[in-house]
């Protein structure tokens, strides 16, 4: 190898001991990056210019020399670790990895050109979270790509009714009305900037036909008390790092009905020990809350961060349990990982929201106003905590009439 390259496998060492990563973990980044560093020196391939598709004709390469020596194939995701070691070595030569896409013809730089200004528009001037930005994004690209695909970089200004049907017909299929509904009002927002700046002639967005929702039709998933209360038990009683880390998660999703985003973003500076409150930031509304530490929460984040919390410069609280020790991105895994240890198995989806349906309803039927619970789970109007209510139907059954049946006459 190169001298550059040879000083450029110690940076990667270096920042991946900076990151903690274990010594074992680093010797094979580094040893990986090393074979494929030397890779792209015999086939004249400077660092820079690599692309996702050449690490990928790499590791079928690395895959035929581990066969040819050992005389068999390798672990079925052996090709993890080299990738990961990859990947850690071209963020730090590129600057980013992967690599943000290049335009080869004039469709591409016409839809990057109106992504990057939508991304924008929708972050600055919408002000909307960055969950909302993201899906809104997927489906803008999505829909560029299958229009400028087929018409080329022109056909906007000419697009019709009939291409947006021929659009939702191709997004339609194995997909839930309610999902169809969202496709097509995301779809309306990119129709409606793309008329905002001039690139469509006539507003579509008008033409996007869902189907029609009821009001609250659909009852969220939701957990009993007593399969709560056995989550929270068999996570207590797992001591290991990552116990300590999902029970105290847990503890917040049960006691205050916090949003995922709101927990992963929760920093250390966010809870006052002396006061007893925690400061929560609501992702949706961006508005922020303090609320009284409750006994149980404090206790479990107090224990994670004593003797589960690994060392890093990390703010946020919750972190992952295997270098690079970076904030948690989702709670799906581990509410998922936590009912299933609990053999708890909901009627519906088992993602983090059970918890926060099942706060709601618990305070609907103590009688707690609309307005607080509204103010507690972040909402901006009683609407939007209305939906609540029809989880509250065991509320209605001390009340219910008798209905009147035919006479039976003996």
């Amino acid at each position: 190898m190169l001298n550059a390259d040879c000083k450029l496998i110690a940076e990667l060492r270096t920042v991946l001991t900076r990151q903690r990563y274990s010594p074992v973990v680093i010797g094979n980044y580094c040893a990986y990056a090393r074979g494929f560093v030397e890779y792209l020196t015999e086939h004249d391939i400077p660092i820079m210019d690599v692309s996702d598709d050449q690490v990928a004709e790499y590791l079928r390469y690395a895959i035929a020399m581990f066969r040819k020596r050992h005389g068999r194939a390798p672990a079925r995701y052996w090709h993890s670790i080299p990738r990961s070691g990859i990947h850690a070595l071209l963020r730090l030569a590129q600057g980013q990895w992967p690599s943000p896409p290049k335009a080869t013809c004039a469709a591409d730089a016409l839809r990057f050109a109106i992504c990057d200004e939508y991304k924008i528009w929708l972050r600055e001037e919408r002000g909307l979270a960055t969950a909302s930005i993201d899906a809104l994004m997927w489906e803008g690209r999505n829909f560029l790509v299958w229009q400028l695909d087929r018409h080329g970089p022109d056909s906007l200004m000419t697009m019709t009714v009939s291409d947006i049907d021929r659009y939702m017909d191709t997004r339609s299929p194995h997909q839930t009305r309610r999902s169809v509904k969202d496709v097509a009002e995301r779809l309306r927002s990119m129709l409606r900037y793309l008329h905002r700046t001039g690139r469509v002639a006539i507003d579509l967005s008008p033409h996007v036909i869902a189907p029609l929702l009821y009001a609250y039709e659909g009852v969220p998933s939701i957990l009993t008390p007593d399969q709560i209360a056995a989550v929270l038990q068999a996570s207590q009683e797992d001591k290991t790092p990552t116990g300590l880390r999902d029970h105290a998660i847990l503890q917040l999703l049960a006691t205050y009905g916090l949003r995922s985003s709101e927990i992963c973003n929760l920093r250390i500076g966010d809870i006052d020990w002396r006061a007893e409150a925690i400061r929560i930031r609501h992702t949706k509304t961006q508005a922020r809350s303090f609320l009284p530490l409750m006994v149980p929460v404090g206790e479990a984040v107090l224990a994670y961060l004593q003797m589960g919390r690994p060392a890093t410069d990390a703010r946020e609280i919750f972190v992952r349990t295997r270098a690079p020790y970076r904030k948690l991105g989702l709670l799906a895994n581990v509410v998922r990982r936590r009912l299933t240890a609990a053999g708890v198995t909901p009627a519906g989806k088992n993602g983090s929201h059970i918890f926060r349906h099942a706060r709601a309803v618990e305070m609907l039927r103590a009688a707690v106003p609309q307005k607080v619970i509204g103010d507690l789970l972040g909402h901006r109007s009683t609407e939007s905590t209305a939906p609540y209510l029809k989880l509250a139907t065991e509320d209605l059954r001390p009340i219910a009439l008798d209905v009147p049946g035919r006479e039976v006459r003996s």
